[in-house]
């Protein structure tokens, strides 16, 4: 039943990429890929969001302008496992981002692409337990971000008009950065548990922020997803796993040289399916959505309305 561990978790560990902040989200798979087998994997992912609605301290209010945004953030990954227990991948997002915002006081559309902030991250496996009825594993993961992706949009959170002073934006430059121009700590953990064809997992990184660009600091964020599943193919060559996926983050204030940026903070749960599919222990490809459940902001923000989650990995 080894075969059949490192499978199934890749459902719940890809769900950690699906919370609200883009710029926070490190996609993690090394406990998917057979931990119990050193090699290397390669992979990558693709998050979909899509921001259309707006809301003013938790309320959703009318968007007057029709301002949105839709962001691609795409992930290459490379990892090798050492032994079976330490292993490290490296991360590599390329973002892509259309807008149509208020901006000068008059409507702005307009695009930004580019790649984002690397990462490089190492999982020790904590403890395993397989056997033909049931199946446990634990892993620990931590990493640093580096300042890598372009930080030009940051430079507008240096010349925001201030509230009251015309139609207000909804979509800023924090919002738009490719980087955040800082070194950030990445720390989190991963569980897997199943009995027979039920499996359930569980997921949650947090992101330690420093200080970069221009002075700014994005607040530390905390992600989390996991929830229940089922294996509805559990054959040699095939698995086919199906989940109720629930996952969601916090965040509050940036802050801009000391002073906090009032249009930053976010709460939110999202609730929709996953399903995974491997074939021959090597193959792993997994689509995922979610929909906000719960949206609780700060000040006046564009908010997702819903994301959706594609991935495929190969291990040697």
């Amino acid at each position: 039943m080894k075969t059949f561990v490192g499978l199934s978790v890749l459902a719940g560990v890809a769900g950690s990429s699906v919370v609200a902040c883009d710029l926070c989200a490190v996609y993690s798979a090394p406990l998917a890929h057979h931990v119990h087998d050193a090699g290397f994997h390669i992979g990558v992912s693709e998050q979909f969001t899509h921001f259309a609605s707006v809301q003013e301290d938790g309320r959703e209010v009318p968007n007057v302008f029709g301002q949105r945004m839709n962001s691609f953030v795409s992930q290459v990954l490379v990892g090798y496992q050492i032994t079976d227990r330490v292993g490290v991948q490296f991360n590599v997002p390329i973002i892509h981002r259309s807008f149509r915002r208020i901006e000068g006081g008059g409507i702005q559309n307009g695009t930004e692409s580019g790649f984002g902030d690397v990462s490089l991250l190492g999982n020790f496996v904590v403890l395993r337990r397989d056997n033909e009825e049931w199946s446990f594993a634990w892993q620990i993961l931590g990493g640093v971000k580096f300042p890598t992706g372009n930080t030009d949009r940051l430079h507008e959170e240096l010349e925001e008009e201030p509230p009251g002073a015309g139609p207000e934006s909804a979509i800023h430059g924090h919002d738009l950065t490719l980087g955040s121009g800082s070194y950030d700590g990445i720390v989190g953990t991963e569980v897997y548990a199943r009995w027979r064809r039920l499996f359930f997992t569980a997921g949650m990184q947090y992101s330690i922020r420093s200080r970069g660009e221009i002075g700014y600091r994005f607040a530390n964020d905390l992600s989390w997803s996991g929830g229940p599943g089922v294996h509805v193919v559990f054959a040699q060559d095939w698995v086919v796993g199906v989940q109720a996926n629930i996952s969601g983050e916090h965040k509050g204030k940036d802050d801009l040289k000391g002073e906090a940026a009032d249009d930053t903070a976010i709460t939110a749960v999202y609730v929709g399916p996953q399903l995974t599919v491997t074939w021959k222990a090597r193959l792993t490809a997994e689509l995922g959505a979610g929909w906000p459940v719960h949206l609780d902001n700060s000040a006046f923000q564009s908010v997702p309305d819903y994301r959706i989650l594609a991935a495929v990995n190969w291990r040697f």
